[in-house]
């Protein structure tokens, strides 16, 4: 159901994106500033700050000060995301640290504006509640699920490392994040990494159990809002706007009522409560630090290993963080 929400969903933004005028060659003429933002968002604890922002108003508002309006455009994933912004549909475009470096290597000219979150822990190995598995030496030999490719593919390397294995040591199963569960369950593999909320999904439903998390094993677990280089360059204050009203979201988020609380909760599936769980595992910071830029080139190396990117290249290059000072 949830699914089929949110394709309504997207096919209605994407609808009135068209009505609009919301492609690449309305919004940047001639080096002009425009007067219209089309964000794009997904599913992810990561990115709450956004959800509070929509829900309340708040960036709206801000941006119609300067005669901005903003159109939203939902996804369930980041590749449908990198066809977006690639073709100029979108401008700002909230990532996962996999779908940034790969919107990057695509070819077309963006840059990482800014770090929604750091969230080491959303990511995690589960296992069931009574399995024997209590280690990442007991891995070997096991059939180990995970969304090839993706940051719980980086964490399953980075979690047998801690124990001097490989990939050569377990059975690696490609599976969604959808399949993950059911798969792990009827006993098809021994063990699924994955990502919030599906974490907390399964450990709430009582039969299982996080077997590791990204901090256990050096996964940094870096979030991004990445923008076309046109459309920020030619409407810094925007970009700016956008940062500034994320970061007083992720601020004053104890103070969140609880009609955005539920608003949040719908989007990403849960309820509140779980939401509000969740929370410990990010911190929502924005600027652009060292620490994220490394964490990005360790996700570039991690893809260029197993061949998921034709060129390795050095993310410093397409972080820009002169659009946000840090104040608000």
């Amino acid at each position: 159901m949830k699914k089929k929400i949110l394709t309504l969903v997207m096919i209605t933004i994407l609808a009135l994106g068209l009505l609009t005028g919301c492609g690449n060659s309305d919004k940047v003429k001639n080096g002009q500033a425009t007067n219209m933002v089309c964000i794009a968002l997904q599913p992810s604890a990561a990115f709450i700050p956004m959800m509070i922002t929509r829900q309340t108003g708040d960036l709206e508002k801000a941006l119609k000060e300067q005669g901005v309006s903003v159109v939203w455009y939902d996804f369930e994933s980041g590749p449908p995301m990198n066809t977006s912004i690639g073709k100029g549909e979108t401008d700002l475009c909230l990532y996962g640290d996999v779908p940034t470096v790969s919107a990057i290597e695509q070819g077309c000219v963006r840059e990482v504006v800014g770090i929604t979150a750091q969230a080491a822990d959303s990511y995690a190995i589960v296992v069931l509640k009574d399995s024997p598995i209590r280690s990442a030496a007991d891995l070997k030999g096991k059939r180990v699920a995970t969304n090839m490719g993706s940051t719980g593919h980086n964490m399953v390397d980075k979690y047998l490392s801690t124990a001097g294995l490989t990939f050569s040591d377990i059975e690696l199963v490609s599976a969604t994040p959808a399949d993950m569960p059911y798969m792990l369950r009827n006993g098809q593999v021994d063990a699924i990494s994955l990502w919030e909320p599906s974490i907390t999904k399964l450990v709430d439903a009582g039969d299982c159990r996080i077997l590791a998390q990204g901090s256990d094993c050096g996964l940094e677990g870096t979030n991004t809002i990445i923008g076309r280089k046109d459309y920020c360059e030619t409407n810094p204050k925007v970009v700016e706007t956008v940062l500034k009203e994320y970061k007083k979201a992720a601020d004053n988020i104890n103070n969140t009522s609880d009609e955005t609380w539920k608003y949040v909760a719908k989007y990403l599936g849960l309820d509140v409560s779980q939401v509000k769980s969740m929370l410990p595992k990010y911190n929502f910071t924005v600027k652009i630090s060292q620490k994220d830029i490394d964490s990005l080139n360790d996700t570039i190396d991690f893809l260029s290993k197993i061949g998921k990117l034709d060129k390795k290249y050095d993310i410093t290059n397409y972080c820009n963080s002169n659009y946000y000072d840090g104040t608000y």
